[in-house]
């Protein structure tokens, strides 16, 4: 009969086996993003939306589906875009703040990224906790997170800091 260590060390390596797997997905198909989104109903008319978000086509929807059951959080949503993908890619997307500060945030600061996402994860992960923080009630805090967004990914100049609203 083998002893519980031992099933327990198996378990381990599969543990780390899928963790590793994870962040090479996310590493190769991933996106830690953070977008500034209008929105009426907010004080600054503004809102902070941070997501991260895991792409796939139809064909390889299980591999969504295996991270989401390993963090037990986000969601799957297919994505109806109409340009050169053949099949239907999905996403898997975790936005709650509280899951990405608690369960998302955590994974990938123990299992490091290897490529240039680090770097985004580094500053989605600042940008979140000045969200737990609120101090994007602020419009100092407003500016500072549209100076980081425009920091990470393709670098796109925010609109937050191009409009009116900003100004005042």
């Amino acid at each position: 009969m083998p002893s519980e260590k031992v099933s327990s060390a198996g378990n381990q390596q599969e543990r780390l086996e899928i963790e590793n797997w994870i962040v090479g997905f996310a590493d190769g198909e991933g996106c830690f993003t953070v977008s500034l989104i209008k929105n009426k109903t907010t004080k600054s008319g503004w809102q902070v939306f941070p997501e991260f978000v895991v792409t796939q086509g139809a064909k390889s929807l299980s591999a969504l589906q295996l991270i989401q059951k390993y963090f037990q959080i986000g969601n799957i949503f297919i994505n109806n875009r109409k340009d050169n993908h053949r099949e239907p890619l999905y996403r898997y997307c975790v936005r709650s703040i509280d899951e990405l500060q608690t369960k998302i945030i955590p994974f990938f600061s123990k299992n490091k990224l290897r490529t240039a996402k680090a770097n985004d994860f580094k500053i989605f992960a600042f940008i979140v906790n000045m969200l737990v923080k609120k101090e994007h009630f602020s419009q100092k805090g407003m500016q500072k997170i549209a100076k980081l967004i425009e920091t990470m990914n393709l670098k796109k100049k925010s609109r937050f800091l191009e409009s009116s609203e900003t100004t005042r």
